[in-house]
């Protein structure tokens, strides 16, 4: 009975290795262009649309092109929020304002298929005071391209076709260290567990053969 219930635990507990050993989860993720805001001297994801946001004098926006799953994991723009290093030498006007732009590509490795990001670039807007951050970022960015749902798809033309286009990405776990140097501690430990208790189910049946 007592090895049954070892031998039993043995088959639990090698299930168990298998799920460890097995490759990293999938996570959805969608590959898009993220707006962002300054919040004093750092990035904050907007929580409206460039279409409705209307920037005040002295403002900087962002854009940033990546593959993320939702807003925490958005990367930011690379640049800082500076507006005097990017509107400095852009004088006020009477019923105008200024909005300092900052547009990143991102990375090749967020890049569609065929194609290569742009350099981050900045630009100074100088707009009529109504005007929205989207009416901004039209002055000194066009073509801008968008989906019928007013989603923002690319900014200078950049990418070419697409639009919030959904695909899974690797996301880690305890296991997962990013390294192929070989198994994780928690296999090994998990092998050592079984091989200890596989040791003990032999042992108990040469026992009751005495």
């Amino acid at each position: 009975m007592r090895r049954g219930r070892l031998l039993a635990l043995v088959i639990a507990l090698g299930a168990a290795l298998t799920a460890l050993s097995t490759g990293p989860a999938q996570a959805a993720g969608y590959r898009y262009w993220s707006f962002w805001q300054n919040d004093g001297a750092a990035w904050r994801y907007a929580t409206e649309g460039p279409a409705t946001a209307r920037p005040t004098d002295g403002s900087v926006n962002g854009f940033r092109f990546s593959v993320s799953e939702n807003s925490a994991d958005a990367a930011r723009p690379r640049r800082a929020p500076d507006f005097a290093a990017i509107c400095g030498t852009t004088p006020p006007k009477p019923a105008t304002k200024r909005v300092a732009l900052v547009i990143d590509p991102g990375t090749a490795a967020d890049a569609p298929s065929g194609e290569r990001p742009p350099a981050l670039r900045v630009a100074c807007a100088q707009v009529p005071e109504p005007a929205t951050t989207a009416e901004a970022l039209a002055k000194v960015a066009k073509p801008l391209r968008y989906n019928s749902q007013a989603l923002l798809c690319a900014i200078s033309g950049y990418p070419r076709a697409g639009c919030g286009d959904k695909m899974s990405s690797p996301t880690a776990t305890d296991q997962d260290t990013g390294s192929d140097d070989g198994p994780s501690v928690g296999v090994l430990a998990g092998a050592a567990g079984i091989a200890a208790l596989g040791g003990a189910a032999v042992w108990q049946s040469r026992r009751r053969r005495r």
